[in-house]
């Protein structure tokens, strides 16, 4: 009796490789932004904010305050502001207004200046202002994205400094409509501006209904949410800032 062939057994397919997922390559950077401290440095967090509203791609390099220099700064006992410093391929800038005019040139369209003349030169002037004054505001009210001193008693020289600034808050937003100071979109005034409102809200600042509604405006930023929640995660503090004075 024949017996039927024996089928062989069938080989198990090969188990199929793996594909390794694709690495993702980082674009290099445009430019780099040398800074101090996120919760502190007022000047850190204004060149940061132009480099951001331009679109700019940059790395940051960061300053520690134990840096004599840096913490200098910061306190307001060195004339001279270093920080923020644009490196941008051999090109050096390290004045603030001077990386928003520079950011200006080399992102024309990123809006960083009104488009109507009249507006910009406003702006410029506004920005100047911030540049070179309100300093019994920066002394009796520094920034601290850490601090919170509800019923923080203001000097009276630094009253005259918010007067002044909401005022100009005032006229910005009801002549060019808001809700940031030249319209709908973030310029550099409001990159000067913003660590005044961080200021304001640190210290519980009693100010007007349009003034407070920017402010907020100002925090609800993503830019703004980003550069808070980093300054959180810092581990330096400043003693000085800390305290009631």
């Amino acid at each position: 009796m024949a017996t039927a062939p024996k089928t062989p057994p069938r080989s198990k397919p090969a188990p199929s490789a793996k594909r390794a997922a694709p690495r993702t390559v980082k674009a290099p950077a445009e430019a780099s932004i040398t800074l101090s401290s996120k919760t502190y440095s007022s000047w850190s967090l204004r060149g940061w904010l132009m480099a951001k509203l331009a679109g700019l791609s940059f790395d940051e390099v960061m300053v520690s305050i134990d840096d004599a220099n840096a913490r200098k700064e910061i306190l307001l006992l060195s004339p001279s502001i270093l920080v923020p410093c644009l490196t941008h391929g051999d090109i050096k800038v390290w004045d603030t207004l001077a990386i928003g005019e520079y950011l200006n040139e080399i992102k024309p369209d990123a809006g960083l200046l009104p488009a109507d003349a009249v507006a910009r030169a406003h702006c410029r002037a506004i920005c100047g202002e911030m540049h070179s004054g309100f300093s019994s505001l920066r002394s009796a009210l520094p920034m601290n994205l850490k601090g919170d001193f509800p019923g923080h008693k203001v000097w009276a020289r630094a009253l005259g400094d918010i007067e002044r600034i909401t005022a100009i808050w005032q006229e910005c937003i009801t002549r060019y409509g808001g809700p940031f100071l030249f319209g709908a979109k973030p310029c550099i005034a409001d990159a000067m501006y913003a660590p005044v409102a961080t200021r304001f809200l640190t210290y519980h600042v009693k100010i007007d209904r349009t003034s407070a509604a920017y402010c907020q405006q100002i925090m609800a930023m993503p830019e703004m949410k980003a550069w808070v929640a980093a300054a959180r995660l810092e581990k330096d503090d400043m003693e000085e800032f800390d305290m009631e004075f």
